[in-house]
This record gives structure tokens, C-alpha cells and sequence, in this order.
């Protein structure tokens, strides 16, 4: 085993192997021999520095993912068949198998223990990977591993399982990671406002890459001010995130799949989520349990029917709700979404709230927006498959 062009008795790699068409097989040998070019090992190998270079990882982390891709032998060499097998459990293997792989990267000390010190270095490489970063994102990294909910400095499959279901940036890092652009009207103070890339990501890993490509501003109350019939002025046909800030300082929200329109009754649907972002960061997702996903009432006159917008739970005890006049609210545990409180109280008052419509964009060069990392450039790296003549046919 070594040579790019070689076969191989390994089962692993005929199981592997077997997964692919024979395009995908030879683009990958294709692929390899480049790296293996770049490496000077005539052919036969690749490189720990090429291969970080090309994932775009460096330190422990990148040392982590070449050890378990080059199956652990410890001899610094990624051969064709390492690159066929790895490629095959991550991206055509089964959702446990994909699940186990990804947690293995996970320990990046290789002690058997998925630790704090490891989630540590795995966050902080995605974050200054995906934004070249350095301390502004240690907020964000601590709401993560909060999310965790960890009774001892050790992960389990299982843990790590519940993990992503909160922080599906997470899993959608080591695989495909694109941030949208924001898009943001010139009249507004870019420091007065509250989603941040960091934040974004955690929105985007419960998202399809079709309601990640640009982000526009719609509503913000320190610049529109707090009025219900503003912001329902300035909403559109299209999902929108909504972000809030409390005099807590808590900041929380949700992912509205429908348009904020008056309605009597819940609507929505099942692909709207609400979640946390500061102190703890976490997404909520439809539990099953009913189908109240949307508020948004004005102009009611009965108790029954409390103006305002809002996600899940029941009327007068909501996952989320702000109240018409803006200024107070609320947010109770939820079976709707299976969440908690998502402030310090269940009473809030919020001091700023945003709202982001999600526009659709008609192409993929986007300047200002961040896309792909990591397992998705060795899965299939745009770049990579130009240089070596391979881009149209891969399409």
C-alpha cells in the first residue's frame, strides 16, 4: 500500500473503494498524486504539512485529523487508500459511523477522553479558522462547551451525540461551514449591532446552505425604535432570525421559517428553532410534542389573544415572547422546542432586539461571506480540484 496508482487487499479500502463511482475514484487519485506532488515524496505520499496546509489546520487539531485519516500508523504518510477510506466513513458512511469519526477528532490528545481541554482546542481552531480571530471569540467558545452540560471532564459518544443536537455548528464545521453575508443599511452604527459572525455560525448549523447566503438587516430598535408596527413594516416575505438582547445581558432568539403576520392563532412550521447565544449557546429544535411554532398578534383587544411575537409553548406562557409595546416579555421552558428559560428570568425586558431577513442569493460569490472548512475541503475542495483540471467534470 502507498502508491496512488495501486490497489489494495485492506477490506477497508474495498468497502471504501465500493462506495464511490469510478469518476469519484479516479478524481481522488487525481487529487492525492497533487498532494503527494506537493509533498516531494515522488508520487507516493502525503505530507502532515501539506495535508494541513490543504485542510487549512494547523497545531494539534491538524495533527489530530492526519492521524486518524492516515489510520494512526504514526508514519507521517497519508497513502491513496488512507484517503479513500477516510473519505468514505465520513461522507458515505453510515450516520453512527460519521458520528464515531467525528468524535475520535474530537480527542485530540489521544488519551481515550474527550475532555474540556479538547473541546477547547477543536472550538478554537474552528473559530480562528473560520474568522482568523484571536480572544474575541472566548465567549462564544465557553457558551459552547456550557452547552455541553458536562458532570465530568468526560465527553461520551453519547454526550457528544446530545451535544450536537444544541451545537450543530459543530458537526457542520467538520464538514461544511458557511456564514452568511450580512447585509446591513448604511444608516446603521455597525457596533450597535448584535449578531456577530461567531453567532452566526451557531444559527447556521441548524440551516441548509440555502438560508446562508446573505443576511440582510431589516429591524433594529435602537435605530427604528421599539414599535410593533415598525418592525412589522419592515419584515418581508421570507424567513427572518430574530435576536434579542435583555438588561440581563442575556442574548437568545429564533429562526422564523414563515413571514411575521398577523395571525390569531400559532402558525408555522416544523423547520423554525428558537435559541441561546450568551451566556450559553444553544439551538432548540420542534420536539414533536404540538405544533405551536409561531405568535404574532396585533391589534386584539382579548386577553386570550396577547399581542405580540413570539415562538412555541402555550398562549401567556411562551419558549419566547415580546410583548407588542416592545419593552417586556417572556420565557418559560417550552415542550414545544424542548427548551429552558432562555434568560436568567422568566420575565425579560429586552434593551435591544434585531431582526435579519434571510435572502436567498442568485450565486455562490459572495465577497464578505465565509464557506467551507475543514472534512468539506477534503471532501471536495473547489480550489484544489481546479488545479489539477477536475472542476467542471466533478460538477
Amino acid at each position: 500500500m502507498g502508491n496512488s496508482g495501486s490497489s489494495s487487499d485492506d477490506p477497508r479500502y474495498s468497502a471504501a473503494a465500493r462506495a464511490f463511482t469510478p469518476k469519484g475514484l479516479e478524481d481522488l487519485r487525481s487529487l492525492h498524486a497533487s498532494l503527494a506532488a506537493q509533498s516531494g515524496t515522488n508520487g507516493q505520499y502525503v505530507s502532515p504539512d501539506v495535508f494541513k496546509a490543504y485542510i487549512g489546520i494547523d497545531g494539534p487539531f491538524g495533527d489530530r485529523i492526519f492521524d486518524l485519516v492516515s489510520q494512526k500508523r504514526k508514519d507521517q504518510r497519508l497513502t491513496f487508500e488512507d484517503l479513500v477510506i477516510a473519505k468514505g466513513t465520513y461522507e458515505k458512511g453510515t450516520k453512527q459511523e460519521i458520528e464515531e469519526f467525528i468524535y475520535q477528532i474530537l480527542d485530540v490528545s489521544d488519551d481515550g477522553i474527550v475532555g474540556r481541554s479538547d473541546l477547547e482546542v477543536v472550538l478554537t481552531s474552528m473559530f480562528n479558522n473560520l474568522f482568523h480571530e484571536d480572544g474575541s471569540e472566548l465567549k462564544l467558545i465557553e457558551a459552547f462547551i456550557d452547552a455541553a452540560n458536562l458532570t465530568s471532564d468526560n465527553m461520551s459518544l453519547e454526550d457528544f451525540q446530545k451535544w450536537c443536537a444544541h451545537v450543530p455548528a459543530v458537526r457542520k464545521y467538520l464538514g461544511s461551514t458557511q456564514i452568511p453575508k450580512f447585509l446591513i443599511p448604511d444608516n446603521i452604527d455597525h457596533g450597535q449591532i448584535l449578531l456577530t459572525k461567531e453567532y452566526a455560525c451557531h444559527i447556521g448549523g441548524a440551516l441548509s446552505h440555502h438560508d446562508l447566503e446573505e443576511w440582510k438587516l431589516l429591524y433594529h430598535s435602537g435605530v427604528h425604535g421599539q414599535s410593533f408596527n415598525t418592525f412589522l413594516g419592515h419584515m418581508i416575505k421570507a424567513p427572518t432570525v430574530l435576536v434579542i438582547k435583555d438588561k440581563e445581558g442575556y442574548i437568545y432568539g429564533g429562526y422564523a421559517s414563515q413571514p411575521w403576520e398577523r395571525h390569531p392563532d400559532f402558525y408555522g412550521d416544523m423547520k423554525s428553532f428558537i435559541f441561546q447565544l450568551y451566556p450559553k449557546a444553544a439551538n432548540y429544535r420542534p420536539t414533536g410534542a404540538n405544533h405551536n411554532i409561531q405568535w404574532c398578534a396585533v391589534g386584539f383587544s382579548s386577553e386570550s389573544i396577547p399581542n405580540g411575537i413570539g415562538f412555541g409553548g402555550k398562549i401567556n406562557h411562551l419558549g419566547l415572547f415580546v410583548s407588542a409595546n416592545f419593552d417586556q416579555g417572556h420565557t418559560f421552558e417550552c415542550t414545544t422546542f424542548g427548551s429552558p428559560s432562555l434568560s436568567k428570568t422568566a420575565r425579560i425586558y429586552p434593551e435591544t432586539i434585531e431582526c435579519w431577513g434571510v435572502v436567498p442569493a442568485a450565486g455562490d460569490d459572495r465577497p464578505g461571506g465565509i464557506k467551507g472548512t475543514v472534512l468539506d475541503r477534503f471532501k471536495e475542495d473547489r480550489h484544489m480540484l481546479n488545479m489539477v483540471g477536475l472542476a467542471n467534470s466533478s460538477e
